[in-house]
């Protein structure tokens, strides 16, 4: 079929990470034309709003943290101004012109407009309908959920993209939440000064890792200054003056939030309110129901493809199919998506590891840069255990020459869980200062299936942190 300017071999609605990766493996060394929708910046959430600017903010902390726990350094404090210049550096200014170039170097048009499904391989954006020969790929992801408390919609609450992007400091703040973005936003604003009082409903912080990890990580933050409210909830929010002009918010004075527990009623006054209370998937207006769906999270099968749609031409990618919201694995999915495209796309068969998505199922890795950091791969032993494995664990505190040389006060604890029929890493979890480095060996441990008898011929390097490996396995050694 002759191309026309509407008509391209694989349109990609959403522009972050995963679905630029889509479109530039579907295309990759061919004459397939791609384009991406994008109703906002092309790179997405994760550019802009979420992994990069909240891993700036987080960075000068922990450097200065380690400054101060190593002998001969004088260290003194944060340059606030400095470290949002910083921020901003690394988002650009808010400015997409780097992505959208390198889009176009990869031949991929960017269509500015808010798109959505209008039929069988049909896209409509903002009234114009473009038609896709070989695939559209959904990637427009997730957006933060904000509770029905009382109030707090009225407040004008900041989300995460609100925290990450602030341009002054507020003295005090609320977080509502105990998962990640909680964890790593109260970890950064008190490193920059902020009073944070954490409001988290379950007993635990992180509570999909492995429980000495959230137990490490309240500690830290009690540590640092912050106030951690467990078992706790909002019951109400007041901010009377709080104005939204449709330009921005204007904030006219504090928030207060009224909280209960088992231990009674209490109230809580803050300048800011962060609401970091989970996702809910991004598929209002996307046109789910034109293909027979409904908007929440679209099921895929191992090669991404939407598994309640006839044919093999709609794909999702990210955390849109609800397989495992991480920006690193967005992508993981979006190249097997790429390449099970081109092969499609050429009459090639699905054979090999390349056309099947599996580490999103039970391989996953996964860093949290609080401070301590926790780095995690695989399964939890209660995953595990609950998945139906015959298990084993190995755990100990993390203390080798390697981590007394890193910092005069380094702490940190690691465990892996063992599946005892195959004698094989099934999980693990780190936590101290910068153990998201120590990860990626686990994860090829995970990912390989290495029997532990292999492992003990994996030397760590002396004096590493990595040590701590040798350590792990001598405690099981027969």
């Amino acid at each position: 079929m002759p191309s026309t300017p509407a008509e391209y071999d694989v349109i990609v609605i959403g522009g972050g990470p995963a679905g630029e990766n889509a479109a530039a493996y579907a295309i990759a060394g061919s004459d397939r034309t791609a384009a991406i929708v994008e109703r906002e910046l092309v790179g997405g959430e994760c550019s802009y709003w979420a992994c990069i600017p909240s891993k700036a903010l987080l960075r000068p902390g922990h450097l200065l943290a380690a400054a101060q726990a190593m002998d001969g350094i004088t260290a003194s404090g944060l340059d606030v101004e400095a470290v949002l210049r910083r921020r901003d550096s690394f988002v650009s200014g808010l400015d997409d012109t780097s992505q959208v170039d390198w889009a176009r170097d990869h031949r991929i048009e960017v269509i500015r407009g808010t798109g959505r499904l209008a039929g069988v391989r049909q896209i409509e954006v903002d009234g114009q309908v473009l038609r896709a020969r070989h695939a559209v790929v959904l990637a427009t992801g997730t957006r933060a959920s904000i509770p029905d408390v009382p109030g707090l919609r009225d407040a004008l609450p900041w989300i995460s993209r609100d925290a990450t992007n602030l341009h002054e400091v507020p003295g005090r703040v609320v977080i509502i939440g105990g998962g990640v973005v909680a964890c790593e936003a109260a970890t950064w604003l008190a490193a920059l000064g902020t009073q944070v009082s954490m409001v988290v409903r379950g007993s635990t912080v992180l509570a999909s890792a492995e429980p000495f990890a959230g137990e490490r990580v309240i500690a830290a933050l009690r540590e640092g200054g912050v106030r951690v409210l467990l078992g706790t909830e909002p019951t109400s929010v007041q901010r009377p003056d709080a104005k939204d002009t449709g330009e921005g918010r204007i904030h006219g004075g504090p928030v207060t939030v009224q909280l209960h527990s088992e231990a009674g009623d209490t109230e809580l006054e803050a300048d800011e309110i962060i609401v970091a209370a989970g996702r809910t998937p991004a598929t209002e207006g996307l046109g789910l129901d034109s293909v027979g769906l409904k908007d929440g999270y679209v099921q895929v099968d191992d090669q991404l493809t939407a598994t309640a749609v006839d044919g093999d031409w709609l794909y999702c990618v990210g955390d849109l199919n609800h397989r495992a919201a991480l920006t690193h694995m967005g992508k993981y999915q979006a190249r097997v998506c790429g390449d099970v495209i081109a092969a499609r796309a050429e009459g090639r068969p699905l054979d090999g590891a390349r056309f099947t998505a599996s580490a999103d199922h039970e391989q996953v890795p996964q860093v949290v840069y609080t401070a301590p950091e926790v780095a995690s791969v695989g399964l939890t032993e209660a995953a595990a255990r609950k998945a139906g494995y015959a298990v084993e664990t190995v755990e100990l505190d993390i203390s080798v020459a390697g981590s007394a040389l890193a910092r005069n006060d380094f702490a940190g604890h690691a465990k892996l869980v063992i599946d005892t029929g195959t004698d094989t890493v099934l999980g693990a979890t780190f936590v101290g200062p910068e153990v998201g480095e120590q990860l990626h060996a686990a994860t090829i441990a995970v990912v390989g299936k290495v029997p532990l008898a292999t492992l003990w011929h994996a030397v760590p390097a002396f004096p590493a942190v990595s040590e701590f490996w040798l350590r792990l396995l001598e405690t099981r050694r027969p």
